[in-house]
């Protein structure tokens, strides 16, 4: 599946520079595997603590989900906090969330002092379109509340009404530090910092094996790198490099489209205040406002691994469902790509060896937690592991059904959300 092609974002992007592929053998502290979001954070955070860091990616910053996501930056985790409690106690899912709520900052400044041009705005709503669900929300603005000092305001049907121009939704909470930005130029303005803080970067360098020594070995095709350390931030593009990875993730396929731009005035008259939105069914809805004026759409997910032949007509009809006064507009960008997933939907963070860090696992959540992942591995590389580790101790189950049925598991299991989606 491609994830650049037809892409507004690519469309769209700042002009960057290329970087050539790895020839010969080259040394290092860190060698950090992977050009997204998390890999050039890592890389950008060990760099300024005077590390020497080499990225290698294997097509070009920004390919995979960090290129093509919906651009939402949301606090906290795809697996809510009820099961971070569970698994860890209230007092360490409190501090997981502080994390969560630090990725959001790290943007802010981030993009402020690398003058990254991204289009970052803050406001999120989360939405919700069954009566449970508006219960839902209530509850869930309570325990924030209560439990992580952490305010978000709750609209009504009314309310919800006077920020976008759709009957579909029953209520929402509206959260003010979360935001959206455009994620690829975001990636890209963080490449550039990281290089500019002399981090080697390394394009159509696809890592073909890592040994597990001391120092490690990162081989290539037409190259090595000798590291002290290795990060591992592929994600979905993991592939067979590391199976015991491979296995606790699922890549699933995910669909956005763009429709032409309707001006400032019809804009603004559909999404009031420029946040972005994604409502509260398992298979979700997203939605945001673009520079420009077009509305970027998400709404299907695959995961069968198959790109289905129609993405634009059938994701189009979903924003007809809560948009159909745009049933005159065309589509003019329509791509997909692939995010990873774990069992749990909380993110998956460890060692293979006591030199060999990875991440993965983000589960939807990456804009802004692979930029706060790429600090914590950077400051475990460093000796500070304390807050790294914590993720450490979130148990992660491999996927069952083995290489061959394990997908067609995830398939039914995924039928059964879909169906309470509609109840």
């Amino acid at each position: 599946m491609s994830t650049t092609a037809r892409s507004y974002y690519a469309a769209t992007a700042n002009a960057a520079p290329t970087y050539a592929a790895l020839e010969g053998e080259v040394v290092a502290d860190v060698c950090v595997v992977g050009g997204g979001i998390a890999g050039c954070s890592t890389a950008l955070h060990l760099a300024e603590q005077g590390y020497r860091v080499v990225l290698l990616e294997g097509e070009h910053i920004g390919w995979g989900a960090s290129g093509r996501s919906g651009g939402q930056a949301i606090v906290g985790f795809a697996s809510g906090q009820d099961k971070l409690v569970d698994a860890l106690g209230r007092e360490n899912a409190r501090r997981l969330w502080d994390v969560s709520i630090e990725g959001l900052d790290l943007i802010a400044h981030r993009v402020a002092r690398h003058r990254i041009d991204c289009d970052l705005h803050w406001g999120q709503m989360h939405a919700a379109i069954k009566p449970r669900q508006r219960d839902e929300l209530l509850a869930e603005q309570a325990t924030l509340a209560k439990e992580f000092d952490y305010n978000v305001e709750f609209l009504d049907r009314a309310g919800v009404r006077e920020v976008l121009a759709t009957d579909r939704y029953s209520a929402g909470l509206h959260d003010p530090r979360s935001g959206h930005l455009h994620p690829l130029n975001y990636t890209l303005g963080l490449a550039a910092a990281a290089r500019d803080a002399g981090v080697q970067i390394y394009e159509h360098s696809k890592v073909l094996r890592v040994d597990h020594t001391d120092p490690a070995i990162v081989s290539t095709a037409k190259g090595k790198v000798n590291a002290r350390f290795v990060a591992l931030c592929c994600n979905a593009y993991i592939g067979g490099l590391e199976p015991a990875m491979r296995k606790r993730i699922m890549p699933v396929g995910t669909y956005i489209v763009a429709t032409e731009s309707l001006g400032e005035a019809r804009m603004s008259d559909l999404i009031r205040r420029n946040v972005a939105v994604s409502d509260a069914n398992f298979v979700l809805d997203y939605f945001r406002r673009s520079a420009d004026h077009r509305l970027l759409f998400g709404g299907r997910v695959s995961y069968s691994g198959l790109d289905p032949f129609d993405t634009a007509r059938a994701t189009r009809k979903r924003m007809l469902a809560v948009f159909p006064q745009l049933a005159d507009v065309r589509i003019d960008f329509a791509w997909g790509g692939y995010v990873d997933i774990t069992m749990t939907r909380a993110p998956d963070f460890g060692r293979l060896a006591p030199n060999v860090f990875y991440l993965q696992g983000f589960s939807g959540h990456g804009i802004a937690l692979t930029g706060i992942a790429g600090k914590l591995v950077a400051q475990a590389i460093a000796g500070q592991a304390e807050r790294f580790d914590l993720f450490t101790k979130l148990d992660h189950r491999n996927f069952p059904g083995g290489p061959l049925l394990r997908t067609p598991s995830l398939v039914l299991a995924m039928l059964w959300y879909r169906m309470r989606d509609l109840l």
